[in-house]
């Protein structure tokens, strides 16, 4: 079985979290959903768990932080070809997302853009040129986007 990955995510309106991401391209997994959370598969390694606050607290005594103000994670999710990165991002923002919080990235072979879901949490979205994976560092260095 491959490793997977499952952010979980405080809400305050789970229905309109459970929309906002449905927006975004998941689907809600009712195996693991109640009026409580919901699973949201983005593919079959890839899951966002959607928690009311009263079901976060029952996970740790850490005080929920307010992402509009703050951030603990930078989340990001991949597309395959360049016109999906604003397809997504315009769905979720017709879903109560705000769109580009963080300012849009295109460098030709990359292109990103982000929005926020309706309590804060932040997406980015994107998609590279697969020939230019393929020619590895020497296609970042020149964007000064070299892995570290």
């Amino acid at each position: 079985m491959p490793k997977m990955i499952f952010v979980n995510l405080p809400v305050t309106d789970l229905p309109r979290s459970i929309a906002f991401y449905e927006a975004m391209g998941a689907s809600k997994n009712p195996m693991f959903s109640d009026d409580t959370a919901a699973c949201m598969v983005f593919s079959d390694t890839i899951h966002a768990m959607l928690l009311t606050h009263d079901k976060w607290r029952t996970f740790t005594d850490r005080p929920i932080p307010d992402a509009h103000r703050s951030a603990q994670v930078a989340l990001c999710l991949s597309e395959d070809e360049k016109p999906g990165v604003d397809r997504v991002i315009d769905a979720a923002a017709s879903a109560g997302g705000q769109a580009d919080p963080n300012p849009k990235q295109d460098y030709g072979f990359m292109y990103g853009r982000s929005v926020a879901d309706p309590d804060g949490h932040i997406w980015e979205v994107m998609w590279m040129d697969p020939a230019a994976v393929a020619q590895g560092p020497e296609a970042f260095a020149a964007h000064d986007l070299a892995p570290a």
